[in-house]
């Protein structure tokens, strides 16, 4: 007898609680009134660079583009980055999707053509949520340097 496959069932309460910690995470890493933000973060004895930049902002939702990379990266190389939506009335922030790709779906069969996850879009906003909780704990702020004329 063979045993029939679940289906995955994304666990709201989780991916809740992610999103509202991301979305105070990233109110604190990008304050009202700003629209980018770069950190210099140690990982694993790497400085990485991420930045925060206000994407498009409305009366109840913001588009953040979250972008990390190794300062000693190739100019070739591609950061990784995350397209977040924030919901200001729900108080919950979530990866809408990665740079050029489409929006992820909340849940995916598997096998799947692009082989994501069942659970990819969980994933990524766990992803954000370590990256997020590493720049409070131990992110330097780059500010930007102003040239008086």
């Amino acid at each position: 007898m063979q045993r029939a496959k679940r289906k995955y069932v994304p666990d709201l309460v989780k991916q809740s609680a992610i999103c509202e910690t991301n979305y105070a995470r990233l109110r604190r890493l990008l304050p009202a009134g700003e629209k980018t933000r770069e950190y210099k973060v140690d990982w694993h004895r790497c400085d990485y660079r991420v930045s925060i930049r206000m994407d498009e902002e409305f009366a109840y939702t913001s588009t953040l583009v979250v972008s990390y990379w190794p300062e000693s990266a190739s100019p070739w190389f591609n950061p990784q980055t995350f397209v977040v939506r924030l919901y200001h009335d729900a108080r919950m922030a979530e990866v809408v999707c990665l740079q050029k790709r489409k929006q992820l779906d909340g849940r995916y069969d598997y096998p799947n053509p692009q082989m994501h996850q069942p659970d990819e879009k969980f994933q990524l906003n766990q992803h954000l949520a370590e990256w997020l909780s590493h720049c409070l704990a131990a992110g330097e702020t780059l500010l930007p340097i102003s040239v008086a004329g």
